[in-house]
């Protein structure tokens, strides 16, 4: 019978993996807590119209890479792409904004996309994100930036540098489109197909075309902040006194206008140098029309993405050490069905004060489960038989030391356990 194996663009996440991703989503979740920020939990598929209205028909994500299909209701539903349209989504649904403001989001989700597979890129992948809404102050800006920083900083990430830009409001947009129009109509048979449809609809979503000949064109148009009105270009030149307030280094790149459609003012990216091509780590920005775009009454919003697989991949590559995940504390072996019993006893009981135990759970022979043992990392062993269920008395061995101390079954086990453990790695370890 043929192997099943995984969908071309996921991949499993194994045990010896996933310990080094709880501690990362730890200090995300840390850092997320330490500005304010809850933790919220949004469906994996939504209304194919959310997204359709948030991130932008004239974005690639909705022309080429959502997956949608129609439910068995004929209801034409989508898997999330990305996690903003639905934290508004349930923001509005739900009031959250009644609770005051600003209200201060994080989620960690799975986003899907059809998109060509390589590094850094899969069709189901991992953000870590977080969402504000009801702040147009640019230190709002300025601590979303700063929180993506920490995260980096906690996790000992090196070769970072943060871009940042202004893409203005639609007042000051208006006028920079028309000069880009102008600009790309005198390239507009050089344009790949997609562009060239872009062209009249939106022409800033050109200067986020991956095609070479189109990239290569981009780079001589005009540039946003040439054209911010009065109001985006002070909002953006305080958000970098506020960056210059604590220290954090930035680099003001006009070219970066993000992927989506929802995006106004600021935007930023931070970029790593172990990345090649997908260099992007993290990118974000501020998004003041989308809550009214999706129903709402006017709210500045602002937040990011962190691809926490690309985040995985430069740990590795710069040799980041993460802590050892937690192994077994005590295996139990046992001989015979009385013994067995009592091991079980024992192992659940340590387990009720947070000590990980292990017994015999594949009725094998005393070798076979000291092999076990020792392939499972378990810091002490004990054997329990006949013998020992009669006189009450086992003896606790220490697997990389060899040292051997007798435990007395009829009394407080676990006191014993603790106190012994901890004479011996007072020394051992």
């Amino acid at each position: 019978m043929e192997l099943i194996k995984a969908q071309k663009g996921t991949q499993d996440i194994l045990p010896g993996q996933s310990e080094n991703w709880q501690v990362v989503e730890d200090v995300m979740r840390s850092e997320a807590a330490m500005h304010g920020f809850q933790e919220i939990r949004t469906p994996v598929f939504e209304d194919t119209r959310l997204f359709q209205r948030s991130v932008g028909e004239t974005t690639d994500v909705v022309q080429k890479e959502m997956y949608t299909f129609q439910d068995k209701g004929g209801r034409s539903i989508t898997l999330r792409p990305e996690g903003t349209a639905g934290v508004v989504r349930a923001l509005l649904e739900h009031a959250l904004y009644n609770n005051g403001l600003p209200v201060k989001l994080h989620y960690f989700t799975t986003c899907y996309r059809y998109e060509n597979t390589q590094a850094g890129r899969l069709r189901e992948f991992h953000q870590f994100g977080v969402e504000m809404f009801g702040s147009n102050s640019p230190s709002a800006d300025a601590e979303v930036i700063g929180l993506a920083k920490g995260v980096f900083d906690r996790l000992g990430i090196k070769n970072l540098r943060l871009e940042i830009n202004s893409i203005g409001c639609p007042t000051c947009r208006a006028e920079f489109h028309k000069a880009l129009k102008a600009y790309f109509a005198q390239y507009k048979d050089q344009l790949c197909e997609t562009c060239q449809g872009r062209l009249e609809r939106n022409p800033m979503r050109i200067l986020d075309c991956k095609s070479p000949i189109c990239s290569e064109i981009a780079e001589g148009a005009p540039k946003i902040l040439d054209y911010l009105c009065d109001d985006c270009k002070a909002h953006f030149e305080s958000v970098q006194r506020y960056l210059t307030a604590v220290g954090t280094e930035f680099t003001v790149n006009p070219t970066i206008v993000r992927g989506l459609d929802y995006y106004t003012n600021t935007v930023f990216e931070f970029i790593s140098g172990d990345l090649g091509a997908q260099s992007t780590l993290c990118g974000g920005g501020r998004y003041n029309g989308l809550v009214e775009e999706m129903g709402g009454q006017p709210l500045a919003g602002l937040g990011f993405a962190m691809g926490i697989e690309r985040l995985m991949m430069v740990m590795n590559k710069q040799n980041i050490e993460m802590p050892e995940p937690d192994r077994c504390e005590i295996f139990i072996a046992s001989l015979g069905e009385a013994a067995h019993v009592e091991a079980f006893k024992l192992a659940d009981c340590l387990r009720k004060y947070s000590i990980i135990a292990a017994c015999d759970e594949n009725d094998r022979g005393l070798k076979a489960q000291m092999k076990y043992a020792d392939k499972i990392g378990a810091k002490y062993s004990m054997v329990l038989g006949d013998d020992e269920i009669a006189s009450q008395k086992a003896v606790l061995k220490n697997m990389k030391t060899g040292e051997k101390k007798e435990i007395d079954l009829s009394k407080n086990f676990v006191e014993q356990y603790v106190c012994l453990s901890t004479e011996q790695e007072d020394f051992t370890f």
